[in-house]
């Protein structure tokens, strides 16, 4: 059930003043204050829905999966301006308005308002997984387990790049959320994932190459649950990740978070690459004993967090 807390009097990273910013959030599992907590946080077309009826994240959480819903709390709150709500027209006039530090602000202050002084966990694939490093280098204390998936503490230029072709097509498009999907699907697979799902068939029905029929039937169906003013949202957070900016550098800002850091990679991401997150985790040892580095082995690129959930659950079974 979708519930609701209310922020009030909220000054953005870019210093604009918003009076009221309705937070929705659901709850699975146990209920709050009766066992662990573990926080999700939602990719770009996600939402609070993580499992159960129409839940995106079904493979990985419910009764006796990895987050299993009868020993732990499962919250997830809803990145303002998502449209899960219905609400986001009504708060995003410029798309630009947040970053990922003000949605991890926004959480956290959704937490506090909800009394909850401690997270067991917190987990989140791609944009959720910045998000939960902005939150563990916001409060530092917060979080047991940091644990970013297929995702980085910052938008590297690459990121930034592809974020930037997104924006373009939604500002230019005639058919935006569309048209942005079709190139947004050649980033979160990969070329080895193409091939072995498609191998170059043809659909004599619709005469065209099952590629091309797959990425138009993805394209609608974002386009049939989506809203531009969400999409160019959700893309600018994307792009506007970074644990260090006026904190320092990096080994400055982990240093003090106290959590236990997982952080899993996909060996065949070309979003978010696993020789990045290698780069990081060279780093995070230098200062932090108690963090570790995963890998998925799969060829779906960016979109195996959603898919690889038996090597997910293998991954990070000593966590849960």
């Amino acid at each position: 059930m979708l519930q609701k807390v209310i922020i009030s009097n909220y000054t953005t990273a870019g210093g604009e003043l918003i009076n009221s910013i309705p937070l929705t959030y659901e709850v699975f599992g146990k209920p709050l204050y009766s066992a662990p907590i573990v926080l999700v946080n939602h990719a770009l077309t996600g939402n609070s829905t993580v499992c159960g009826k129409d839940g995106w994240w079904n493979g990985l959480i419910g009764k006796e999966k990895l987050i299993d819903t009868s020993r732990y709390t499962v919250l997830s709150f809803n990145i303002p301006g998502n449209g899960y709500d219905g609400l986001e027209d009504n708060l995003i006039q410029n798309h630009q308005i947040f970053n990922a530090r003000d949605i991890a602000t926004i959480f956290s202050i959704g937490l506090e308002i909800l009394n909850i002084e401690r997270l067991y966990a917190v987990i989140g694939g791609s944009v959720g997984g910045g998000i939960a490093w902005e939150m563990a280098a916001l409060k530092p204390s917060l979080i047991e387990n940091l644990i970013p998936i297929a995702t980085d503490w910052k938008s590297t230029d690459w990121l930034k790049a592809n974020c930037l072709v997104q924006e373009q097509i939604l500002l230019n498009s005639n058919n935006p959320i569309h048209d942005a999907r079709l190139h947004a699907m050649l980033i979160y697979r990969s070329p080895s994932s193409f091939q072995q799902k498609f191998n170059r068939s043809y659909n004599d029905e619709k005469d065209m190459f099952n590629i091309e029929s797959w990425l138009f039937h993805h394209g609608e169906k974002l386009k049939k649950r989506f809203t531009i003013a969400a999409y160019k949202e959700l893309n600018h957070i994307l792009a506007n990740i970074d644990i260090t900016l006026g904190r320092g550098d990096f080994l400055d800002v982990v240093r003090n978070i106290e959590s236990n850091i997982h952080i899993v990679s996909v060996n065949s991401d070309m979003f978010f690459t696993a020789a990045e997150d290698t780069l990081t985790f060279q780093e995070l040892k230098k200062v932090k004993e108690n963090s570790t580095h995963s890998i998925i082995d799969s060829v779906h690129g960016h979109d195996a967090f959603l898919i690889e959930f038996e090597q997910l659950s293998k991954l990070l079974k000593d966590v849960f």
